[in-house]
């Protein structure tokens, strides 16, 4: 019976060799499936995974913003920290710090996530809470969000209540204190 057990002990090294080389020939095409697989990922997604983690965003028009992100939606974010809460365009993300590794793809978001960011700002002209518009060219405008349109809101400024419409495609994030 030596002579069986030679023959597997030799069968076994020739499989062993032969998984060896496959798997040499195939650690290239695996490499270049993740690459091609990852490019799929995006900025909203690995937001999406960072709920709850303490993050900093460098905003266009704003700087940096640091704070816990609590909300991920279409188009749009809600960061709070140091006694006040930021609504922030994605598009106006420059830089993301303190993100997770992971991503959530949209398939996978609540139902709530599809609301786009006018939803947030009726939020906050239902509750008439005092906010400063952050434009992306580092204007501000600060007073009440008064009205919100389908791609505008409508903000009353001063004491003079002057009407001030502002366009979401120049709007970087929307700040609000507690």
């Amino acid at each position: 019976m030596a002579w069986e057990d030679e023959l597997f002990a030799y069968l076994d090294d020739l499989e062993q060799q032969a998984a060896a080389l496959y798997d040499a020939e195939r650690a290239p095409d695996l490499a270049d499936r993740g690459r091609a697989e990852y490019q799929q990922v995006t900025l909203a997604s690995r937001l999406m995974a960072s709920v709850d983690l303490e993050v900093t965003l460098e905003l266009g028009g704003v700087g940096a913003v640091t704070g816990r992100l609590e909300r991920v939606a279409d188009g749009w974010l809600v960061l709070s920290g140091h006694g006040q809460d930021w609504v922030v365009r994605t598009a106006a993300v420059a830089a993301a710090h303190g993100l997770s590794e992971r991503s959530v793809p949209e398939v996978a978001w609540p139902i709530v996530a599809r609301l786009g960011v006018g939803s947030a700002l009726r939020r906050l002209s239902d509750g008439g809470v005092a906010c400063s518009l952050h434009l992306l060219d580092g204007r501000r405008h600060d007073g009440v969000v008064r009205r919100v349109g389908s791609d505008f809101c409508e903000l009353r400024t001063g004491e003079a209540g002057r009407l001030v419409l502002v366009a979401f495609d120049q709007l970087s994030a929307v700040q609000s204190r507690r």
